[in-house]
């Protein structure tokens, strides 16, 4: 079984947008999923979207994973081990608890 060995990166983050935050910045809302970043909170669409700016944040950051900030999904992946996981302890950082309305912009 792989293990990611970049866990101590992960902080309890506060969502830096509530959209890609890239995206918006640029007047852009065409992004399809979110994810965030479990080192500062940046939130970043996507490889699908067009933008692709989660992982742009990876390569200038150098921040390995990310979270899914999409309701009901529960999911990291780490960049530099290519890996995706889930957490079977305690609240998640950075988790949206069930009923929590997040603003789409």
């Amino acid at each position: 079984m792989a293990i990611c060995g970049h866990l101590n990166y992960m902080q309890a983050v506060l969502p830096s947008s509530p959209g890609c935050e890239d995206c918006l910045r640029a007047g852009r809302r065409d992004w399809i999923h979110l994810r965030l970043c479990m080192t500062c909170g940046h939130v970043g669409c996507c490889d699908s979207s067009p933008g692709r700016h989660a992982s742009k944040h990876f390569r200038a950051s150098g921040h390995p994973i990310v979270r899914s900030f999409e309701r009901g999904e529960d999911w990291f992946w780490c960049y530099v081990d290519e890996l995706m996981f889930e957490l079977d302890r305690g609240p998640l950082p950075g988790r949206i608890p069930s009923g929590t309305r997040i603003p789409r912009v």
